[in-house]
């Protein structure tokens, strides 16, 4: 393991501050490093966070992080904001909800632009996620851009998918109903000291009363003055689809592992099968290129 490796898996943050900006400016070396950090990662609880603008996700994850750091854990939080379609530039001001947590170590606080991906997320958010984990925070939040019913891609991501609604939404749950909510693993109706909160339950409830699937829970909560956030710690702590989404990835990264193992031997790599049934190859371009084309 490389020395900067060795610093990441030991926790040093500017080691991984900036071994996420070569992640994002898709650096080939980040790519290396990736791969040596795999076999420490898989241990995080990873929560995405999405919906309307102006659903108070920010303000959310800022009582969120506050009540993990009192339960003596360590937390991430992967902030993606939309780049400008003609400059490029994005304002990244969703930490800004977060500046009393600049200081504690036990909190890593990275914006991402989201560089004209679609979706929600930036295209270097899942590669950021094993960093983080790489690194040994307990918990990595990701909030995504303020996204409508197409932009679902948070839901690869992330092991539980958490949709924040706000009261008075109206038509607009009928309008999300074909995209995110049925993303959702579970539903937060925040600012719920707000009119219409129970309006807004009873929607969400007949709504799932028409799917014959698994029914998300619905809690309440006042970001504001952290009303309800305990109870949202707990339900994603215990949440069922964390441990499922974590053995999918095992499995899919099994899969592309034993792609790219056959595609070296077809290119005349050296592979050497070792008998405790690990495979050990070569540090080789061949084998980067043909990783990259696995992600692809």
């Amino acid at each position: 393991m490389t020395a900067t490796a060795e610093r990441i898996v030991a926790g040093d943050l500017r080691t991984l501050a900036r071994a996420a900006t070569d992640i994002e400016n898709g650096r080939p070396e980040a790519r290396t490093l990736l791969s040596e950090l795999a076999s420490h990662t898989g241990r995080a609880l990873v929560a995405g966070f999405t919906g309307p603008a102006g659903a108070g996700k920010s303000t959310l994850l800022d009582q969120l992080v506050a009540e993990v750091r009192r339960d003596n854990r360590t937390v991430a939080v992967l902030a993606v904001d939309p780049s400008s379609p003609y400059t490029g530039g994005a304002i990244l001001g969703d930490r800004i909800r977060l500046e009393r947590h600049y200081t504690d170590p036990g909190v890593f606080i990275r914006s991402v632009a989201s560089r004209g991906t679609l979706g929600g997320v930036a295209a270097a958010t899942s590669d950021l996620i094993s960093l983080c984990d790489a690194a040994g925070r307990d918990v990595i939040f990701v909030e995504t851009v303020g996204v409508g019913q197409a932009e679902t891609e948070i839901a690869r991501v992330a092991q539980i998918v958490v949709v924040v609604l706000v009261p008075s939404m109206g038509d607009h749950v009928q309008a999300l109903k074909a995209g995110l909510l049925e993303t959702a693993d579970l539903f937060v109706i925040n600012k719920s000291d707000l009119p219409g909160a129970e309006q807004l339950e009873r929607d969400l409830e007949q709504m799932q009363s028409l799917s014959n699937g698994a029914k998300p829970p619905i809690l309440q909560t006042i970001a504001r003055d952290g009303t309800g956030v305990r109870a949202l710690l707990d339900t994603l702590n215990s949440h069922p689809r964390r441990e499922r989404h974590r053995k999918s990835r095992i499995r899919i990264a099994v899969a592309n592992y034993n792609s790219v193992v056959r595609a070296l031997r077809a290119h005349g790599v050296r592979v050497i099968e070792e008998s405790d049934g690990q495979t050990v190859v070569p540090h080789d371009d061949v084998l980067l290129e043909l990783i990259k084309e696995q992600e692809c």
